[in-house]
């Protein structure tokens, strides 16, 4: 399958990958990771003062109109430089939920700000007893004179420390697992009862465990229909599952290039351990992964963009499927080859690894995907 971008499509990934190139080297990144946030604020707007911020939403709100596809771009580069900053947390999550089911009014609010770097938002959907499963939301939003009442719990709130706004899915009717009776609201990071336990996930970034103790907010709070955001949920998850799966055919080819790099190099009785036709093998192994990884993820993101639902279901689920079968055999061999520094924290490659796995679990594992296209 080809894919061909437009020429903003790719003066704009020319852009990002000479920015990073330049200004985002492993060591640097591993100093922002680390620095209390876990990013960089300047490098944010200097993200939006490239357009990055803007790719994914309607020219009418000052964005590019590019979808799902023009993300790719910036999800490839994202996933080559091991980017920090919270762009699938603000911008493909939270930014989506304003897109796909905000009113007139919060979308002309919102949507600029985030597109200028003045507003981050993070979106809290998942519970501690839930996993996979969307429909399962014991949080609950309680009519409060013209407002409502939130209380419960969400857990791996992705750069929820530094957001402006959460996001969050509540239970407003119906029974636990219900796909009915799910709602969305828009809170503040700083209401009276909002409180947070923040912490550092494993491939680097920044999550954070939420406590929502009767958070009052008002009826402009409410994101879309009252009782029917699953739907909208679903898709944006879909959304974001397309991303990561660009994400991670950045990251695979990182980890081809370096493993290549290496057996290069590194030399074993007299000559380049690469001239061992078994290594070989390896990574043309390797490559076959990233060549049928890219096309998945693409075929995700055209899919996303102007594919019916099912259409939606089926590619993302056949994209994360193999995104499951893709880890091992890049991921584990990459540090294999690699020899004893492939895991640890001083070489990138480690961390690459991190990142692919994180990926891999994101949204929904290999088993997960698996069960959810064979039931479609």
């Amino acid at each position: 399958m080809n894919l061909e971008f437009t020429e903003e499509q790719v003066m704009l990934q020319d852009a990002l990958n000479k920015y990073l190139e330049k200004e985002y080297s492993f060591e640097q990144r591993q100093k922002l990771s680390r620095n209390g946030v876990g990013y960089s604020e300047e490098n944010w707007q200097n993200f939006a003062d490239m357009g990055l911020l803007g790719v994914p939403f309607d020219e009418q709100y000052g964005g590019f109109g590019f979808g799902a596809t023009g993300l790719i771009v910036v999800m490839e580069a994202i996933g080559k430089g091991l980017v920090v900053e919270p762009y699938l947390a603000s911008v493909v999550l939270g930014g989506q939920l304003i897109q796909q089911a905000g009113s007139e009014v919060q979308k002309e609010a919102l949507i600029p700000q985030l597109i200028a770097g003045e507003l981050k938002l993070a979106f809290a959907y998942v519970e501690r007893n839930s996993r996979f499963n969307l429909a399962d939301v014991a949080f609950k939003a309680e009519k409060e004179g013209d407002g409502f009442r939130l209380s419960g719990k969400k857990s791996v709130v992705f750069n929820a420390e530094t957001a402006d706004k959460i996001i969050v899915s509540a239970r407003t009717a119906g029974d636990q697992t219900s796909k009915e009776g799910i709602s969305l609201f828009i809170v503040d990071k700083g209401a009276v009862g909002l409180s947070s336990r923040d912490y550092e996930t494993v491939d680097g970034l920044r999550a954070s465990e939420l406590d929502f103790d009767g958070v009052i907010v008002g009826a402009d709070a409410l994101i879309g229909s009252l009782n029917e955001a699953y739907p909208v949920i679903e898709s944006v998850i879909d959304f974001a599952s397309a991303a990561i799966c660009a994400e991670s055919v950045g990251v695979i080819t990182q980890l081809r290039e370096k493993t290549v790099e290496y057996l290069k190099t590194r030399k074993q009785f007299g000559q380049p351990i690469g001239a061992f036709q078994v290594l070989q093998h390896r990574t043309v192994d390797m490559f076959m992964v990233e060549e049928q990884m890219r096309s998945l993820a693409y075929l995700a993101a055209i899919r996303v963009t102007d594919g019916t639902a099912e259409e939606r279901l089926k590619s993302v689920s056949a994209a994360k499927v193999y995104l499951g079968d893709a880890r091992p055999i890049v991921g584990e061999q990459s540090a294999q080859l690699h020899g004893g520094i492939g895991v640890t924290d001083e070489l990138d490659v480690a961390h690459y690894v991190k990142r692919l796995t994180m990926l891999n679990v994101l949204f929904g594992d290999r088993d997960h995907h698996m069960q959810r296209f064979c039931q479609s």
